[in-house]
């Protein structure tokens, strides 16, 4: 199994999620969506800023489940699978350092 980055035009389904997204964050111009296309399937990766990923996600991840409904439906239409991924960005967490011998 291939990934590839889509770095064609954005499909419609890809726009989708970024206008909503968009709508829902303080910093719309730090919202991006990166499309991982596989062989059946597409993954579509939101990134945010690091102050607007609880907006994305909402409480108790209500928003998100909206977003990822809303993705189910554009793939019963389209005959094609898409999955949402809200990516953090920023550093990944620091590991603690072994102490050394």
């Amino acid at each position: 199994m291939t990934d590839q980055v889509n770095n064609a035009l954005p499909d419609p389904t890809q726009t989708l999620i970024r206008e909503i997204a968009r709508a829902l964050v303080d910093d719309p111009d730090a919202v991006e969506v990166q499309a991982l296309v596989r062989d059946e399937s597409t993954v579509l990766r939101l990134h945010v800023s690091d102050a607007d990923i609880g907006k994305v996600i909402g409480k108790q991840g209500r928003t998100a489940h909206s977003l990822r409904t809303i993705l189910s439906a554009v793939s019963m239409k389209y005959h094609h699978r898409y999955t949402l991924d809200i990516v953090e960005s920023g550093e990944p967490p620091a590991r603690p350092s072994l102490p050394q011998e």
